[in-house]
């Protein structure tokens, strides 16, 4: 079955579980599975209206079919990994609590024995571990929990379970860096091997070092305590090492179910042994499957000890892949430098989804076809637009069950290489073309970029010629205004440059300006400047921070950004005058990969009828859902704003 964005309707896979809700124990409280409560049928549903929604904020995506959600075996018992976070205890001699953040929200963390969704080995390893960290708490022991004040140094556990004929566990103890001295971290081997005796599924024990207050669970340096560095693991149709802290799909019987689809897609593909690229590798699970059926895959993963496991891996087994650590886009870019080619590239990123970089570098190299592996809707769909706007177009959508009892989605998407869709006209007379321009595209052709606006707009009839009057910058969107030729150029920069004319741009910034204001006078090495004026009003405050609309005066709209910033509220995603700690978080919490600035109306009157005309571009998909995601008075802005 499928269903197109949309009609918005959802399906499931026909058979589909109709069993009663799950029964857990810690179900009111934890915030581990949201979707416990439903029977599976209807989790799969909101799974599938999850990918719908995602991609009908982009006229590219909405009607395009999405099959059925693929339902997985078990729903219990399934986990192959966990991080599991350490709670400081609630009252006096009550334990610490080892599970997950509570439902809600905040830093509450639930203690969860008997998880339900736990695969039995992990089940055993975090019951030791419970109870150890009981019996050393309020102690020196690296082992303590860690709260502010005291002498522990745990923060958390991660657990991954590997199997090769039995399961096996590797542990990774979090510890906050500035309480594992060498004493300590001395300690905290004592405890792995002890830790190894008791629990004969544990193969290795390693300590992974928190930096300060960092979001994520795991820091950047990771040392191997007791055992094994690392250890064989049968996922899906390929076995690899699985090493501390290296990503791992969730679900076992997914994962194969994933393999398969890749290699069916593959087998569409000119060649019997197509050369694949492998982004974003991780440890070879793909990679390592889709060479041992007879592709020569190039495997590119930034994270060095999970490229060398598939390296060792793959030496193992005899399969010959190649691997090349390092950044996605940088290598995309070595690759093109070398003139590399490629039948088919598979990318499986991580949640904040493909770099703008490692798109571009992806639509160099032209490979026929892509499989896109996502574990995100909106990210992916964020995606999906701009490869499209490139010339992929895809050809098949698959939603997969990676994680039961949950509201994550996996989704795997086939795309194949063809022509590229002509740019959205707003207006257009015989002189003059407004139209909408995306993000991550240049108005006028750069090397660095695969197309461009201009090169889109040559292709529309009458506009082989074509020229920018006023553009916007690469990494903003909204109303670009050409003329269909150069004798019609220096008019219609002067209707743009009239004060009759307004051009308003829609910005989401850095913390929270007053209601309404003026900002001008400038310089910055340029005199022109310092007469430019920004007037913004502001529409909405969420999460701490404000969404405005500006007009520049006179309406070149150049100064925008650096006013904002001047006055220190930058626009959010800005590389140039942003905050980048904002930007990071922002792109990590709600996919925002550009500046949050869109050209939403030009207002002129007609050089030759003088009548007033208001071009008006619709906030696009990717700031659609940075919105959604911020939630709040900004989302209730949204709805009125654009029902």
């Amino acid at each position: 079955m499928a269903v197109s964005a949309e009609e918005g309707r959802a399906e499931v896979e026909d058979g589909s579980s109709q069993e009663p809700p799950v029964v857990c124990e810690h179900a009111t409280r934890c915030g581990g599975c949201p979707l416990i409560a439903l029977p599976y049928r209807e989790q799969l549903e909101a799974k599938h209206r999850r990918v719908l929604r995602a991609f009908a904020r982009y006229p590219s995506l909405a009607d395009l079919p999405v099959q059925a959600v693929a339902a997985a075996e078990p729903v219990v018992a399934y986990r192959t990994r966990a991080k599991l976070i350490v709670g400081a205890p609630g009252r006096a001699r009550e334990p610490a609590p080892l599970g997950l953040f509570a439902k809600g929200g905040g830093h509450h963390v639930v203690d969860i024995p008997r998880c339900r969704v736990l695969a039995p080995a992990l089940g055993r390893v975090s019951a030791w571990l419970r109870e150890r960290m009981r019996m050393v708490q309020g102690t020196d022991s690296p082992m303590a929990p860690f709260e502010a004040g005291g002498a522990g140094a745990l923060r958390a556990v991660d657990l991954r379970e590997v199997e090769a004929g039995a399961a096996r566990v590797l542990v990774t103890f979090v510890v906050q860096r500035d309480r594992a001295d060498a004493v300590q971290l001395q300690k905290l081997a004592g405890e792995a091997r002890t830790l190894m005796q008791a629990c004969p599924e544990v193969v290795g024990v390693a300590a992974n070092f928190h930096e300060g207050d960092a979001p994520q669970v795991l820091g950047g340096q990771t040392v191997p305590l007791a055992g094994a560095l690392s250890a064989p693991d049968r996922m899906g149709r390929s076995t690899h090492l699985a090493t501390f802290g290296s990503f791992v799909q969730a679900h076992r019987g997914q994962t194969e179910r994933i393999h398969a689809i890749l290699q069916t897609a593959l087998s569409t593909t000119s060649p019997s042994t197509p050369r694949v690229l492998d982004l974003y590798g991780g440890s070879g699970s793909i990679a390592l499957a889709l060479a041992a059926t007879g592709s020569h895959v190039t495997l590119v993963e930034s994270f060095a000890p999970a490229a060398e496991s598939a390296r060792s891996a793959a030496r193992a087994q005899g399969i010959d892949i190649e691997v090349e650590c390092g950044d996605a886009g940088r290598m995309l870019r070595r690759m093109r430098e070398r003139g590399d080619r490629f039948d088919a590239a598979v990318v499986n990123p991580p949640r904040r989804g493909v770099s703008p970089a490692a798109r571009d570098g992806l639509v160099f190299l032209a490979p026929e076809l892509v499989a896109y592996v996502s574990c995100d809707p909106d990210t992916l769909a964020r995606d999906l637009d701009h490869l499209r706007r490139n010339g992929y177009a895809p050809i098949s959508v698959q939603p997969i069950d990676m994680i039961p009892l949950t509201d994550e989605v996996e989704t795997v998407v086939v795309l194949r290489r063809g022509g590229e869709p002509a740019p959205r006209v707003l207006l257009e007379d015989e002189e003059v073309l407004f139209v909408e321009k995306a993000a991550h595209e240049p108005t006028a052709p750069e090397a660095s970029f695969p197309s461009s606006l201009l090169t889109r707009v040559r292709r529309l009839r009458g506009a082989s010629e074509a020229v920018v009057v006023d553009g916007v910058d690469i990494d903003a969107s909204g109303v670009v205004v050409l003329v269909r030729n150069r004798q019609h150029l220096a008019k219609w920069r002067a209707v743009l440059d009239s004060e009759k004319t307004s051009m308003t741009y829609l910005a989401a910034v850095r913390g929270v300006p007053r209601a309404k204001g003026v900002i001008g006078g400038i310089d910055r090495g340029d005199p022109r400047s310092a007469a430019v004026r920004t007037r913004y009003r502001r529409l909405a405050i969420a999460a701490g921070h404000a969404i405005l609309r500006a007009t520049c005066e006179p309406a070149t709209g150049q100064m925008v950004r650096r006013h904002l910033a001047f006055v220190g509220h930058p626009v959010l995603g800005d590389d140039r005058e942003g905050h980048g700690p904002s930007n990071r978080h922002f792109e990590e919490k709600a996919g925002l990969d550009r500046a949050f600035l869109h050209r939403d109306a030009v207002e002129f009157s007609h050089p030759d009828t003088a009548v007033r005309a208001k071009v008006v571009s619709r906030l696009p998909g990717d700031l659609r859902g940075v919105i959604e995601r911020l939630g709040g008075a900004a989302r209730e802005w949204l709805d009125r704003a654009d029902p």
